[in-house]
């Protein structure tokens, strides 16, 4: 099995493909035609500067830190923004370590992953990219249902249990919601899909015993991480640390 080669009929078929989708969203009216290119160029910029930098950081164990430290703060403002909580979005940097921090001790500890930027800033990316997903559907879901449940939780208050408690009665599903994409691929992966990971070190080594151990171990990598993420969002929505406020009136 050989990589794929960089080059003129890789640029072409992309082409062709990101033309293809335009058309169809546009069609389609799903929106302007635009979307789809410019998506695609913003994947090609980005990946080319991020390629770049990792070619040279990945080399020293410092630098890789320093690359998963930037990650780290994007993944945090993406997650923040798109919850709407404004100010009190700040918390999420909370969950997004809980995450890395259940995955990374026995990941580096039994040495499945060396400890060399090489392999570990690829996992750590793959996990930090899913949690992020994860926690920021989480909070703004379980937002959005707290603001249009609101007379069940102060239904939940009357008799008698505690503020925590009363909003988690009615937003326990829109958490466990946030986990299922990956619950889903994890149930059908190789029946259904063939994720990233499989994918590349199939590639790069031939072996499909390989990449289905690789596999296995990124997307467990991603259940525990997502799962302590989303947990602490309920309890920080919970406890009304992530919120939105109120309009006043005027």
């Amino acid at each position: 099995m050989t990589a794929i080669v960089v080059g003129p009929t890789l640029a072409v078929v992309c082409l062709v493909m990101a033309v293809a989708a335009a058309s169809i969203y546009r069609v389609g009216q799903l929106g302007s035609g635009w979307v789809v290119p410019a998506a695609a160029l913003r994947a090609v910029a980005q990946l080319a500067a991020v390629s770049a930098v990792l070619a040279v950081a990945i080399t020293r164990l410092w630098s890789s830190i320093a690359v998963l430290t930037v990650m780290f703060g994007v993944a945090t403002l993406t997650a923040a923004r798109r919850t709407g909580a404004g100010r009190s979005s700040a918390w999420v940097v909370l969950p997004l370590a809980a995450g890395l921090t259940a995955v990374l001790p026995p990941l580096l500890l039994s040495g499945l992953v060396p400890a060399t930027g090489v392999a570990v800033v690829p996992i750590v990316g793959i996990v930090l990219g899913g949690t992020m997903t994860a926690v920021a559907i989480a909070a703004k879901r379980t937002l959005d249902t707290l603001g249009h449940r609101l007379g069940e939780v102060e239904a939940a208050l009357s008799l008698g249990l505690s503020e925590r408690d009363s909003r988690m009665e009615v937003m326990t599903r829109e958490l466990t919601d946030a986990l299922l994409p990956n619950l889903d691929q994890t149930r059908t992966v190789g029946l259904v899909t063939l994720p990233g990971a499989f994918v590349g070190v199939l590639l790069s080594t031939g072996s499909a015993t390989q990449a289905g151990a690789v596999q296995v171990l990124v997307l467990v990598s991603l259940m525990l991480s997502q799962t302590c993420g989303v947990a602490v969002v309920g309890e920080l929505v919970a406890r009304g640390r992530i919120r939105r406020n109120r309009p006043t009136a005027s």
